[in-house]
């Protein structure tokens, strides 16, 4: 496995030699950092459909917290980032196992794809672009980006009827104020 992992990441890196995969890699890459781009999305979704508010910002929450979550895996694994290829974008920490950027697309990916067909359709290559940049930037290996992608995956499906169900009604004489 670990040669593989060395093999497949050289081979993606290698990728990254073009100027215009090289850009779009260094993109997605600064745009996932904290889960930003799908922490920004959830929020977009919350505020523009309105029907759906409550599951929006609850899949958000589920964004966050599987990214939370990759980030405590990280520092209890302590996977050194790859060594032996030159990176193309500076890392926010030194650790590689689990990719966080990978988390976050893939639990954003699950979630919000649940709450719209055209979500259910762009979001997974958009995800999938962003676990790929991961690699074509040299930042993480093949194994950290799947480790991630996984447990993105399987929080946003855990937590999806959660999302989904309806918040609770407010009590009868109990007035809002906002």
């Amino acid at each position: 496995m670990h040669d593989m992992d060395h093999r497949l990441l050289v081979s993606l890196r290698g990728c990254g030699g073009d100027p215009r995969v090289a850009a779009a890699a260094r993109a997605l890459s600064h745009s996932g950092e904290h889960g930003a781009l799908w922490l920004a999305a959830g929020l977009a979704g919350a505020a523009l459909d309105r029907e759906r508010r409550t599951a929006w910002l609850r899949g958000t929450a589920l964004t966050a917290t599987a990214h939370l979550v990759s980030m405590g895996v990280k520092r209890l694994v302590r996977r050194p980032r790859p060594g032996h290829v030159a990176p193309l974008v500076r890392t926010a920490g030194r650790h590689s196992f689990p990719s966080s950027h990978a988390t976050s697309a893939a639990a954003a990916a699950v979630a919000y794809g649940a709450l719209r067909p055209a979500g259910a359709r762009l979001l997974p290559p958009l995800a999938a672009a962003m676990c790929l940049s991961r690699l074509v930037v040299g930042v993480h290996y093949p194994s950290d980006v799947a480790a991630g992608a996984a447990l993105g995956a399987v929080t946003a499906y855990a937590g999806g009827p959660w999302m989904r169900r309806a918040p609770a009604p407010r009590p009868i004489g109990v007035r809002h104020h906002g």
